[in-house]
């Protein structure tokens, strides 16, 4: 096994844990965490454990984050194919989804 991907050590632990705490979206969020644990000396293994991730997925975000900062950390878009419904079509099928599953 090789040593381990360091990671840039440009925002402490500390710094990435407040900013999990203030994350809306909760992937990037453990990802923030799984950082920190690994920045405070916490096992790769263990840290991706504790973020719900394993530990080769741990290193790819290590690369991003090393690359490209928390900006990184978000989901890219995915591909497939495009709603036919748009944003305000979609809004109005809620209550309908919610009247379907009351049934």
């Amino acid at each position: 096994m090789g040593a381990a991907l360091s990671i840039r050590g440009d925002m402490p632990a500390e710094e990435l844990r407040r900013l999990a705490r203030l994350e809306r979206d909760g992937r990037v969020a453990c990802r923030l965490m799984a950082l920190a644990n690994a920045l405070d000396g916490m096992s790769r293994d263990r840290a991706a454990k504790q973020a719900g991730m394993d530990r080769q997925t741990l290193r790819d975000w290590v690369i991003r984050f090393n690359a490209t900062g928390v900006e990184g950390l978000g989901d890219r878009p995915r591909s497939g194919r495009p709603s036919f419904l748009g944003e305000g079509q979609m809004a109005g099928m809620h209550p309908v989804k919610a009247a379907l599953k009351l049934r």
